[in-house]
């Protein structure tokens, strides 16, 4: 859950690099409580609560393109590839491209964690 408000924290923020861990453990986040959001209302016959899908979804919306535009810049790569299907699916996939690039560090780097942005182990 640490890694879901560490991306929050970071809302519109397209610069930099994110690592797989942070991205993943977003994006897994974000499938669960998206999908319970939509389909707990549905389940219980209470139609009027699916809204509530809906504004959950156009609330993290920017917060999961930058962090994907951050995967991509931590690949090497464009934050634009996000575009490209299958293409961005494999960067995301991939490791960190060793040392800094045009993007920033390496956020592998153990110097600079989440204690770099106020959020603390759980």
């Amino acid at each position: 859950m640490k890694w879901f408000l560490k991306v929050f924290k970071q809302y519109a923020d397209f610069k930099g690099r994110a690592r797989r861990k942070e991205y993943w453990m977003f994006f897994l986040f974000w499938i669960i409580i998206y999908y319970a959001l939509l389909f707990i209302p549905a389940i219980l016959e209470i139609p009027e609560l699916t809204f509530l899908g809906v504004i959950f979804y156009l609330g993290s919306l920017i917060p999961l393109l930058a962090v994907g535009v951050r995967r991509m810049h931590d690949a090497g790569k464009s934050g634009w590839f996000l575009l490209v299907p299958i293409y961005s699916l494999i960067l995301a996939c991939t490791d960190s491209e060793e040392g800094p690039n045009k993007w920033g560090d390496n956020p592998k780097n153990p110097n600079t964690e989440l204690d770099d942005i106020g959020v603390t182990e759980a």
